[in-house]
């Protein structure tokens, strides 16, 4: 089955020409103020089951290898250098410290 489609030949003059004219309201329309509507409540379902904690050898090895990802990129200003190092020395604390900070 196909659908017809209607002619959309018709120009936009070809259209207020053949619309009868008559007079156009100049007041303003009025609307109504929308209602609020009330939040919706939160059930209270089971809460949400935690992750396991990674532990402090694994955070080690993920710290030393984002370490090595920043020391093979090249910054191109004094500013990104100088962040760079920051987030460097940052990771070097981790992995050194004798407590890792859980993430």
């Amino acid at each position: 089955m196909r659908t017809k489609k209607k002619d959309t030949d018709i120009t936009e003059e070809d259209a207020i020409k053949s619309v009868p004219s008559t007079p156009v309201s100049t007041t303003a329309v009025t609307t109504t103020p929308a209602t609020e509507k009330p939040l919706p409540t939160r059930s209270t379902a089971a809460p949400k089951k935690l992750p396991e904690p990674i532990p402090e050898s694994q955070q080690r090895e993920l710290f030393k290898w984002i370490l090595e990802e920043k020391r093979k990129i090249k910054p191109t200003d004094p500013e990104a250098k100088k962040r760079l190092d920051e987030e460097k020395a940052l990771l070097k604390q981790f992995i050194r410290a004798k407590s890792i900070p859980s993430i």
